[in-house]
């Protein structure tokens, strides 16, 4: 395939940070933007520098010249707006999580095979150099036998209303659980059991939680959320040799290590763009053609919805 040619469907806060990854990354060419309004759509496509913009996602999925789609609506939204993607024959990269449930991620993986069509969820943190070189030490025994982790993550929601409103996907658990158990997954492997307590809205919108759980291959783990507290926004890694810190982990760019005796290590990753690494990975598959991602794997995208509706069972 030849340059690929992005619609974006959604004006989201998230939306402008993977429009200049892409561009700094060489990764494609931004050719089109929906909204729920073309008043909105209009303003957006000006300030962002995009040609062509529409008043409905549908319009957008009906231009020709779009050949992959970056979804980044409501989670709620995922779902239905992944499935007309593809059945417009547009490849399809979805913002996390993927869908709401594991019966849709599931639909929409078997939909996008039966088509040949190309669908990955959208997990940055996968693709972090900060990340992948945790993820390399821990394979070659650095921190000996893993045993323990602990992930925090804390931040005000006040610039995105609908994170609150659970009609639309809203909710903590969605938008910062999904980082801790594919993270979780991504390095130790299935989640065996996974457990939790919240804080709710009177609608019933959790605002912070505390889950805990164990890997199948036996790391016990908490992860922690809230949009009140300040918490230190770290994941920590323990093992038999020593551990590791990845502060923001969602954007980590940078690791530390530490062992008994030894001063604390180091390693930074600056970087203005941190959805580069992610673009560049979506143009490399695509070029490949493959159907999915070797990293964001389906089986890895199903695993983290499958986590997050274990809690909602315990709730």
């Amino acid at each position: 395939m030849t340059q690929l040619r992005y619609g974006i469907l959604s004006t989201s806060s998230i939306a402008p940070r993977f429009i200049a990854a892409v561009r700094a990354a060489g990764a494609g060419e931004i050719v089109a933007l929906s909204s729920r309004t073309l008043e909105k759509a209009r303003e957006k496509a000006a300030a962002w520098n995009i040609p062509r913009f529409y008043g409905s996602h549908p319009q957008l999925l009906e231009d020709p010249g779009v050949d992959i789609v970056y979804i980044s609506a409501v989670n709620a939204q995922h779902y239905p707006l992944a499935k007309a993607a593809l059945a417009h024959g547009k490849h399809v990269i979805c913002e996390k999580p993927c869908t709401t449930a594991s019966s849709h991620t599931e639909e929409l993986f078997a939909l996008a095979k039966e088509k040949g069509l190309f669908l990955m969820e959208a997990e940055k943190m996968l693709f972090l150099p900060a990340a992948l070189t945790l993820q390399k030490r821990i394979a070659e025994g650095f921190l000996g036998d893993i045993y323990m982790a602990e992930l925090s993550h804390s931040f005000s929601a006040s610039y995105n209303g609908w994170l609150f409103d659970p009609e639309v996907g809203g909710g903590t658990l969605l938008s910062s659980g999904i980082y801790a158990v594919q993270l979780l997954r991504w390095l130790f492997g299935p989640i065996h059991t996974i457990r939790g307590l919240r804080s709710t809205m009177e609608n019933g919108a959790e605002w912070q939680y505390v889950l805990t759980g164990s890997t199948e291959s036996g790391v016990l783990f908490s992860a922690k959320n809230s949009t009140r507290a300040i918490l230190d926004n770290t994941a920590k890694i323990y093992g038999t040799k020593g551990w590791a810190e990845l502060p923001e982990y969602w954007k980590a760019r940078k690791v530390i290590f530490h062992r008994p005796g030894e001063a604390p290590e180091t390693l930074e990753f600056p970087c203005e763009h941190e959805l580069m690494y992610e673009a560049e990975h979506i143009a490399q598959c695509l070029k490949s053609d493959l159907l999915t991602s070797p990293v964001v794997t389906p089986q890895i995208s199903l695993d983290g919805i499958r986590a997050l509706e274990q809690v909602r069972q315990s709730w």
